[in-house]
């Protein structure tokens, strides 16, 4: 098995033990849910499942007067045939501002589109149970869902793009010496990352995983494993070429990683493969020193390159494939809101020729 294959095995067994635990809080025939969907929903998705359901059974328990005292793991399906559309509503509502673990001085709060997930899941979860005969009803079924408003995807211009390039790579002096220290040994690395976010628009997850071996200079590509686990093979530009060739003969071939990290493409400064939550960090960080007008995050780099290639292509299938999106729907929003008003008359118009042909 490569590191490449073992990093993204151990992250799933990782979330597989994750869903473990919090299973053993859940209702006993909960688990046979994750257990029919362990195929078809990533580990890491179940895992996001089981957070929001055991939020909704502690929400049950305490606010429905029939559930009062009762221990989640003393909850049955008998109990969620009971619940109501207004019970469903009032746990939306609840969800906008709540305190976890009834710890006041921690507020969790979810906008529209987190408010929306949380109830596709209840969705899910009661149609297994009538899928296969033991509810009669899903209470979730008639529940709306939230309207969702559309935002202004925030991206870097080209400019920006190489401001914020230029700073990592040359510095600023509005740091401090201490800081310039640190950067100065992270710099290779960090120019490295952000330019090859910038530049494939691959995922944080995706860019952890690389080996150095998953990096082609022939044909410039890098082999990359997507979130459901299938690989693919994603090219680069020259200028991301050059950052990588730079960072790799004058930086990572001289480090002696340590054990389990050895051919981690990207490394932390304790030589370990870098986390994704030190590359959302770093880029953060950066973001505040060049770009400070904009709140930048990973996943904005994400946006600028698929509006880019978008801009550069008009072809929304080769958005889609290049960023792994599932559905080309997804893609869409890299186009203008003038571009998707006319890709949206063009599937109407398209409708309206199917039906017609049906009709001959």
């Amino acid at each position: 098995m490569s590191q490449n294959e073992s990093y993204h095995v151990n992250e799933s067994l990782r979330n597989d033990l994750r869903l473990r635990k919090i299973l053993e809080e859940l209702p006993e025939f909960a688990s046979r849910y994750f257990y029919a969907n362990e195929f078809s929903l990533s580990a890491r998705t179940r895992v996001a499942y089981a957070y929001d359901l055991r939020t909704f059974f502690r929400y049950i328990i305490t606010k429905n007067p029939s559930l009062h005292y009762m221990q989640v793991r003393d909850i049955t399906i008998a109990h969620l045939e009971q619940l109501s559309v207004h019970d469903i509503e009032s746990y939306l509502s609840y969800l906008k501002c709540y305190h976890p673990d009834e710890q006041a001085h921690r507020t969790i709060h979810n906008t529209p589109t987190g408010i929306a997930r949380k109830l596709s899941c209840l969705r899910s979860f009661f149609d297994y149970y009538t899928g296969i005969g033991e509810m009669k009803r899903n209470p979730a079924a008639r529940v709306s869902t939230p309207k969702i408003h559309t935002k202004e995807i925030i991206q870097l211009d080209p400019d920006e793009v190489e401001i914020l390039l230029s700073g990592i790579e040359n510095g600023s002096d509005k740091i401090s010496k201490h800081q310039k220290k640190y950067l100065d040994k992270t710099r290779l690395r960090d120019l490295s990352i952000t330019t090859l976010l910038l530049g494939t628009g691959i995922r944080i997850s995706e860019c952890v995983g690389l080996d150095m071996q998953d990096v082609n200079f022939k044909d410039n590509s890098i082999k990359i494993t997507r979130k459901g686990g299938n690989e693919q093979i994603v090219f680069f530009n020259n200028e991301v070429q050059y950052v990588l060739e730079d960072y790799l003969h004058e930086q990572r071939l001289n480090l002696i990683p340590e054990k389990g990290s050895e051919d981690a493409l990207f490394l932390s400064l304790k030589n370990n493969r870098i986390s994704v939550d030190a590359i959302e960090k770093m880029i953060v960080k950066f973001a505040k020193m060049y770009v400070p007008y904009k709140k930048i995050t990973p996943h904005k780099l994400r946006s600028t390159f698929g509006t880019q290639l978008y801009q550069e292509t008009g072809d929304l299938y080769l958005v889609a494939e290049t960023l792994g999106h599932s559905s080309v729907d997804t893609s869409k929003k890299y186009a203008s809101m003038k571009e998707r008003k006319r890709l949206v008359a063009q599937s109407k118009r398209q409708t309206t020729r199917l039906a017609g042909s049906a009709h001959l």
